[in-house]
């Protein structure tokens, strides 16, 4: 079981959707970093962090999925807020994205979401990507929460 799968079946159930899991500096000290929303869509809060912190901490113990010792951190979604399921761009309609794929890199606001498509105010007429086939980022920070 790869750490994304422990952090989804630990925190979902206390209502958190993992957003991502990165291992930095592997080699020598590692820091796992966890990227955490509220499945409720409120703003997270200090104490959201720390229950999680503390809850998969334990999992993370117990489990042992790191063999040396580590450091374990979450962060709010942030400014930088991955973008991976419809509901996300849903949410954050209108706003630029950092886009990643296999035909081109760019930044344009989405423009619609429709199904698992996503459509971006790119080029004369727009460019529609399926989820899951590219990689996008929040590039704008909305004026209010989403």
């Amino acid at each position: 079981m790869n750490l994304e799968s422990i952090a989804v079946n630990i925190l979902e159930p206390l209502g958190f959707e993992v957003l991502e899991v990165q291992v930095q500096n592997a080699q020598r000290s590692p820091i796992v970093v966890v990227r955490i929303d509220r499945l409720d869509e409120q703003p997270v809060t200090t104490e959201d962090l720390q229950l999680c912190s503390q809850t998969l901490g334990l999992e993370f113990d117990r489990l042992d999925p790191i063999k040396k010792e580590y450091r374990l951190e979450f962060e709010s979604p942030g400014p930088k807020r991955p973008l991976k399921r419809a509901r996300h761009f849903e949410r954050m309609l209108g706003l630029k994205a950092k886009v990643r794929s296999s035909l081109e890199n760019f930044t344009a606001p989405i423009k619609e979401v429709n199904g698992d498509l996503v459509t971006f105010d790119h080029g004369e007429e727009g460019i529609t990507l399926r989820i899951g086939e590219f990689q996008a980022n929040l590039a704008e920070f909305p004026d209010r929460h989403r």
